[in-house]
């Protein structure tokens, strides 16, 4: 079995894009359901959400304030799943509850390493 990141986006910054503390109990509760699903069938490998700040690492030593989640679709979290192919981590991503919000997207890579190879 190989693992898949899920890299999960959506607006963190636009004021009126931000539910409210009732629809965010709501929404919490969805994406535990849909994690505890995947740790259900032992395919859940980890995951957290991340931060609205950074800071960015350049060649020379040159290190910078960034990346802000200033862009609409700002990467807010990740898991990593164990999936038998790529079709069935792209059909566990898909029931990611984030993708009902207008704008947010889900992306889906293949760790290498760990065995990974193909």
């Amino acid at each position: 079995m190989d693992e898949y990141l899920i890299l999960m986006r959506l607006d963190l910054i636009t004021k009126d894009k931000q539910p409210s503390p009732e629809q965010l109990q709501v929404y919490m509760k969805q994406y535990q359901d849909w994690v505890g699903g995947i740790a259900a069938q032992n395919k859940f490998g980890g995951g957290t959400g991340l931060s609205t700040e950074g800071k960015v690492i350049r060649p020379n030593d040159v290190i910078t304030d960034g990346p802000y989640a200033e862009i609409k679709e700002s990467i807010a979290g990740f898991i990593i799943v164990k999936a038998e192919s790529f079709d069935e981590a792209v059909s566990m991503a898909r029931a990611c509850p984030i993708l009902k919000g207008e704008g947010n997207s889900v992306e889906v890579r293949k760790v290498m390493g760990k065995g990974n190879t193909r």
